[in-house]
């Protein structure tokens, strides 16, 4: 276990926007399927450009809500996943507050908090990357104000059981706390716990499984008076969204179907090519089975610190995420949602780079 105490560098941020900006020509590093275009939304002549609405313009609340199948008193539009995670963050926490997070997963539910003067208890998954309630009810103290998971998780893949979801509930009730769900990676959003249990919270986004990380376009569900919470905090950061991307964002909703779908196939035929690679290459990596993640966790079994082998995998144009940058420092994050030529491509580019002995020999000439 780890406690946080202050805002630290993201080393994903360093990773992908300065290491290994502008080095590759495959992207298997990001955890988003390949990002949409504008030519495949609706034309938009005639929309007036005003402020739009501090919680997001109604045509897009309904859209979110129906995702939910409530009502949009629970739904707050906001710039991004990131934005609704900062926004629940600054309105329940107070100085002295009490944490707990897991990890691997992603740093602003460990960091962020620990700017707001709480304490924060970071905890390890379990060996089978599942939640550790255990150490999570051994830390809980009377203090407890937030308990966030990431289901699936980001960069495991693993989904939190309902069981493990439904004792966590349990813990954070004791002291009147919140349960806070990044399910930016669920695509069901229907069955999200925070449909049934009380004073938990989902966010998610049209970043992952949707495809458009450009239009800024994420959301929380919740209470209606955490959502009111959040909205007034919002105001005094960006007032509203651009009702530009906030209007194609509803026309992303509306054709839900078509990019489901879309999401359905590409990572079904590029998981496919993955899990025959993994197959052929017991003795350096062991797959994780994702579940309902458009990646793939890697356990690297070399001895080589996965930064260095995606330093090295970097150098032949393909990217990676090592799992230092997410909290994990045995393996390394593949995505599969991909065009499957281009995903084995890129295996065929990481297959000499993967064992150290293989590079060693490429070094002194040896076949």
């Amino acid at each position: 276990m780890t406690t946080a105490t202050t805002v630290s560098t993201y080393p994903m941020r360093r990773w992908v926007f300065d290491d290994a900006a502008g080095r590759y020509d495959i992207d298997l590093g990001d955890s988003n399927l390949p990002c949409g275009t504008l030519d495949e939304l609706t034309p938009l002549g005639g929309l007036e450009l005003d402020y739009g609405h501090n919680r997001g313009i109604p045509r897009l609340r309904a859209l979110v809500a129906d995702l939910y199948g409530t009502d949009d008193d629970h739904v707050l539009i906001t710039h991004g996943a990131q934005q609704a995670l900062y926004l629940v963050y600054n309105a329940l926490l107070r100085p002295g507050d009490q944490v707990i997070t897991f990890r691997p997963g992603w740093q602003q539910s460990w960091d962020m908090p620990a700017e707001l003067g709480c304490r924060v208890d970071i905890l390890d998954h379990r060996p089978d990357l599942t939640v550790d309630v255990e150490a999570a009810a051994a830390v809980a103290g009377p203090d407890l104000r937030l308990i966030v998971v990431n289901t699936p998780c980001n960069p495991t893949g693993q989904r939190v059981s309902d069981a493990d979801l439904a004792a966590l509930h349990t813990l954070a009730a004791r002291t009147g706390a919140y349960l806070l769900l990044d399910e930016d990676y669920a695509l069901e959003l229907k069955d999200s716990a925070a449909t049934r249990l009380e004073r938990t919270i989902s966010v998610s986004s049209l970043s992952k499984v949707y495809g458009f990380p450009g239009l800024r376009i994420g959301w929380l569900y919740g209470p209606p008076e955490l959502v009111v919470a959040c909205t007034e905090r919002k105001f005094l950061s960006n007032i509203g969204n651009s009702v530009l991307c906030e209007t194609l964002a509803c026309d992303v909703l509306e054709r839900r179907d078509h990019y489901t779908e879309r999401y359905r196939t590409l990572t079904g035929e590029g998981l496919a090519v993955v899990r025959a690679w993994a197959a052929r290459n017991t003795d350096a990596v062991r797959l994780t089975e994702p579940r309902g993640t458009p990646f793939a966790w890697f356990r690297l079994l070399t001895g080589e610190a996965p930064l260095d082998l995606c330093r090295r995998v970097l150098d032949t144009g393909v990217l990676l995420m090592p799992g230092e940058t997410l909290g994990g420092p045995d393996g390394f994050r593949l995505c599969f949602a991909r065009d499957p030529h281009l995903i084995s491509e890129g295996l065929r580019r990481l297959d000499p780079v993967l064992r150290p002995q293989a590079v060693r020999n490429m070094t002194s000439g040896a076949v």
